[in-house]
């Protein structure tokens, strides 16, 4: 019995021995090699630039104060549309304690002034009626009254736009107004915020930012290796990272004429008028990638241009076309390029079987030998 279990462990082993040297035989015989058949078919071919940018409104105004002052009210938020002269917000003065005081003072000298020319009229009117002086002189004394009357007037309104803001004859300006019609966009400051007003010196606070979203334009920056190639008026299809599924388009309006550095690269700005359709809407600040149509070739017989092959100058290309059991080599004319489909001038037809990708080991199946 022990015979007959060792005849067997030798022939076991014996044959697996036999079985690992056949595998390793057929792992290292050489296979030919066996490719993808491709044929040229008629598609469009579409050779464009990609442009970085974003969505902006093409008309935005920053409202500012023209007096420092404390908010008080605010009478709108952001979202909310607006037209050219409605109000934004209340702003309540902080007068200046020095002009407040000189105010003040010329209210003060100025009831003195009156009181004073009042007298004089007092005192002499009777005596203008029993004729004692002159008609001319007379006139003189009602002259200094009404004028001391006017520049008591004038002060006490002075005094109340230092302190108000305000007049008796105007509204003046404690309220900001919308100086275009549109959607307020941003509102950075809240009620009891202290604002400073715009001059030569000081831009002044934002109280809110206000634009026409009807006109929105896409700006962006194009590689100075592709502006040469871009002309006003191109077609632009814009994608919008945030809302899938959808395109809109835009008409190329402005080249810049002068780039500037970015990261090493020297970029040019561009701008696309944005055509919005009936129900369409945009957000502004939305980051966008503009595909702008250098050229265009509509159903053309193409093929993809990895089964091509390019002499070293670049002036001739060939294909691998099917003849028999092999594949002969054969010249094209090319013509417009994608980066993915090439255009085929002439050299082939439709109907011919291209030599295209070679197949990897899976796609040829299990090794010959194989369990």
């Amino acid at each position: 019995m022990k015979k007959i279990l060792r005849y067997l462990l030798f022939i076991a082993l014996g044959a697996l021995f036999i079985w690992v040297m056949y595998f390793l035989y057929q792992k290292n015989a050489t296979h030919p090699d066996e490719f993808t058949v491709e044929h040229a078919k008629r598609t469009d071919i579409v050779k464009k630039t990609v442009a970085n940018g974003s969505i902006v409104p093409r008309k935005e105004v920053a409202i500012k104060p023209v007096v420092s002052g404390i908010i008080r009210e605010l009478y709108v938020d952001a979202g909310d549309e607006v037209k050219d002269g409605d109000p934004i917000a209340k702003i309540q003065i902080v007068p200046d304690m020095r002009t407040l005081s000189q105010a003040e003072q010329r209210v003060n000298a100025s009831q003195i002034d009156l009181q004073n020319a009042q007298q004089n009229y007092d005192r002499n009117k009777p005596l203008f009626d029993k004729g004692v002086i002159a008609a001319s002189e007379m006139q003189t004394y009602e002259v200094a009254l009404s004028t001391a009357e006017q520049a008591l007037d004038a002060a006490r309104e002075d005094l109340q736009v230092v302190r108000d803001g305000v007049s008796r004859t105007s509204t003046g300006n404690t309220i900001v107004r919308s100086t275009i019609t549109g959607m307020v966009l941003d509102v950075p400051v809240k009620e009891g915020n202290s604002v400073i007003e715009r001059n030569n010196f000081n831009e002044g606070t934002t109280i809110a930012s206000v634009a026409d979203m009807t006109d929105l334009i896409f700006q962006g920056k194009v590689d100075e290796s592709e502006v040469g190639k871009v002309e006003m008026g191109m077609p632009v299809v814009l994608t919008v990272g945030a809302i899938e599924d959808t395109k809109w388009n835009a008409d190329l309006e402005y080249i810049a004429p002068k780039g500037v550095e970015d990261n090493g690269a020297i970029q040019f700005e561009i701008r696309a008028a944005v055509n919005l359709k009936d129900g369409q809407e945009l957000r502004s600040g939305y980051s966008a990638n503009a595909d702008i149509e250098l050229e265009r070739r509509d159903s053309v017989l193409s093929v993809p241009e990895s089964i091509v092959t390019f002499n070293d100058k670049g002036d001739s290309a060939f294909v691998d076309v099917k003849d028999g059991e092999g594949w002969k080599k054969t010249y094209v004319h090319t013509g417009l390029s994608d980066g993915i489909n090439i255009e085929v001038l002439d050299g082939i037809t439709a109907d011919e079987d291209l030599k295209g990708a070679k197949k990897s080991q899976e796609e040829d199946g299990p090794a010959h030998g194989g369990m």
